[in-house]
């Protein structure tokens, strides 16, 4: 049988309703620790604002509500349930006959479509958000000027000298893992910005600190070129730490990630970061359902086993371990211990299975 319009619109609108509550009450609590933090670190910082500070902070929310939705979606759908389980309108709709997986629905529907949203639209402008939020902080907090972009175009990369100029490195191709660069061009800055040379190489390789330069030729302010046999140019670039700098999967959106890892792999450096986060995405609404059905196994008994208490006991304990077995789950993926598929996925599974099972059990048991 299937649930009337009226009652399914119904009880989607209180999910809905809870569920943004919860997550705006999350939200505000997020922001105010976030900001508090970049006051700690920013208060040794000369020339950092507030303003600066609370900008970085609104750039970093949206990262953070990714974090907290499955919780905000567990802890709304309690509270949501709770509220019809105390007010007796699920009562009177399991005498109509109505069963947990009937009035269950709406909410699964409503939390699917949240997630397929969160993922699709939601999660491109956050990641973009976040990765301003990175480049501020690295300007400001962790003052640092090297950078690092890996696109199409091949490998540029900006690092500062001990004169206080910079160099901006380009290569056309790359070899990896021994980061062979082909068809390199430098640009040499001065402490003023300035521009004051250019060298152009077939090759450069990073070698114990330096990057090795052979056979190539540098031009000044005159058309001349002048020939450099070899360059030894210092740089705290390592070849692990560049892995470490390209772009960081949160700043990477859903819709350009495959073409991202596609890229690293023709490169030859590892996708494992960005594989999990893909995956992670994937199967964040699957995620969300899931949470739903965790929620109700607290909430829509909770009169006949100890009431309120219960429910936020249960509930608490529920996010805690989900937070926990995620962690170890997602460290071993980025690993390699496990497969990248078994690591994103086994949250969702454990919590579904465990959903419907305890469902099951309570009810049709």
């Amino acid at each position: 049988m299937l649930l009337a319009k009226t009652l399914s619109a119904y009880i989607a609108r209180q999910f809905f309703v809870w569920f943004c509550s919860v997550y705006g009450a999350m939200l505000s609590i997020s922001f105010l620790i976030d900001y508090i933090e970049l006051l700690r670190r920013g208060s040794t910082r000369g020339g950092v604002t507030l303003g600066i500070l609370l900008e970085m902070a609104a750039l970093k929310l949206p990262h953070t509500a990714q974090e907290v939705m499955p919780f905000a979606v567990l802890f709304g759908t309690m509270l949501a349930f709770w509220r019809l389980t105390r007010s007796n309108e699920l009562v009177v709709a399991r005498a109509a006959g109505v069963s947990v997986w009937q009035f269950l629905t709406p909410a699964l529907l409503v939390a699917l479509l949240v997630g397929i949203i969160a993922v699709t639209v939601f999660n491109p402008a956050a990641s973009q958000m976040e990765a301003t939020f990175e480049q501020l902080d690295a300007r400001y907090l962790k003052q640092s000027s090297d950078q690092l972009t890996l696109s199409n175009s091949g490998l540029w990369l900006r690092q500062s000298e001990p004169n206080g100029g910079q160099v901006v490195i380009h290569g056309d191709k790359l070899v990896a893992p021994e980061l062979l660069l082909g068809g390199v061009t430098l640009f040499f800055f001065n402490s003023a910005h300035q521009f004051s040379s250019r060298i152009e190489a077939k090759t450069a390789r990073l070698d114990d600190g330096y990057w090795i330069i052979d056979n190539g030729n540098r031009w000044r302010t005159s058309d001349q070129a002048e020939p450099v046999p070899e360059m030894r140019l210092p740089t705290k670039f390592t070849t692990s730490r560049i892995e470490e700098s390209l772009a960081s999967p949160d700043t990477m959106s859903f819709w350009t990630l495959p073409g991202f890892i596609s890229l690293l792999e023709q490169s030859g450096f590892s996708a494992q970061r960005h594989r999990l986060q893909f995956n992670i995405l994937l199967a964040r609404p699957f995620l969300f359902c899931a949470m739903v059905l965790v929620a109700a196994t607290f909430s829509l008994r909770m009169q006949r086993r100890g009431g309120a208490t219960l429910m936020i006991a249960g509930g608490v304990a529920a996010g805690f371990i989900l937070y926990f077995v995620s962690n170890i789950v997602f460290a071993l993926g980025l690993s390699a211990k496990l497969p990248v598929l078994l690591a994103a996925w086994t949250p969702t599974g454990i919590s579904l299975i465990f959903g419907i099972s305890m469902l099951l059990h309570l009810e049709d048991g």
